[in-house]
């Protein structure tokens, strides 16, 4: 199974390095010398191109996802903050059945859009049909100034269809609490 994603995977590449070519071609094609009437509808031409090629990026972009995150086995998992909290989240891990998949360290501006109510898709991957274990270990620092890392254990199942995880997080009394719901 692992060949199959290497060569779509290539495949994807492959295609994004022709569209970049003909994003780059159409960019060269501007007209140097025409005459007034034929300028106007070379700027026409080389638009219409560019157009197409951003079409054709975003299809690739697409097509990539799917090919390397099939439906069928994808997890999403998010991470958002309890309404009204005002701890200082400095990172998340992540782990799915014991490997690390993700490892994020939080800036001010990122800190205070999840503040705001904002929602992070911290991993997207590929997990088979079944029993899962999520751990999370969140690190930062409560709003008394006591500083806080915690590691908390989650059971999921997933099924044929995508599995979207949330995790939301909450400063309470003496330590962080991690709470997880399907989304």
């Amino acid at each position: 199974m692992t060949g199959g994603c290497d060569s779509a995977a290539s495949r994807v590449r492959a295609m994004r390095a022709l569209g970049s070519l003909l994003l780059l071609g159409s960019c060269l094609l501007a007209p140097a010398v025409a005459p007034a009437g034929e300028m106007r509808s070379l700027d026409q031409q080389v638009q219409e191109i560019k157009s197409d090629v951003l079409g054709i990026a975003k299809e690739l972009s697409l097509l990539e996802e799917r090919l390397l995150y099939p439906s069928g086995t994808q997890v999403g998992v998010f991470v958002s903050l309890a309404e009204g909290e005002d701890f200082r989240l400095d990172s998340v891990q992540i782990a799915v059945d014991g490997e690390d998949v993700a490892h994020h360290i939080y800036s001010f501006s990122e800190l205070e859009a999840l503040q705001k109510g904002g929602v992070q898709r911290i991993y997207t991957g590929n997990v088979l049909t079944g029993p899962h274990r999520l751990d999370v270990t969140v690190a930062g620092q409560l709003a008394s100034g006591r500083d806080f890392t915690g590691t908390r254990s989650f059971e999921f199942r997933k099924e044929v269809e995508p599995e979207l995880l949330g995790l939301v997080l909450r400063g309470d009394e003496g330590e962080a609490a991690v709470e997880l719901g399907d989304w």
